[in-house]
């Protein structure tokens, strides 16, 4: 499967270089895991797509990765993850 553009906005660009920097915890150890084609495939740290910065993105399947932090200390899936989720669909 070749690898697809997918569309971002090109402001993203530096918050996910910054991001990257500067992963939490949770994102270094599945980092450790999954980075080298350690699983057979390609992994990218903190990659924009549409308005968006997933965690971890591998091209070749199509497959976001996102890893629950601080930022999402809540027992309850908010109405904006469900969009975002949507819209990554």
């Amino acid at each position: 499967m070749p690898n697809k553009i997918h569309p971002y906005n090109p402001k993203l660009k530096k918050l996910a270089r910054k991001l990257r920097k500067n992963m939490t915890l949770s994102e270094v150890l599945l980092w450790q895991k999954i980075r080298g084609r350690k699983l057979g495939y390609q992994f990218h740290r903190q990659i924009p797509i549409l308005n968006y910065i997933v965690d971890f993105f591998c091209h070749e399947l199509q497959l976001a990765i996102e890893v629950d932090g601080s930022t999402h200390d809540h027992s309850q899936t908010s109405k904006e993850d469900l969009e975002r989720q949507k819209e990554l669909e």
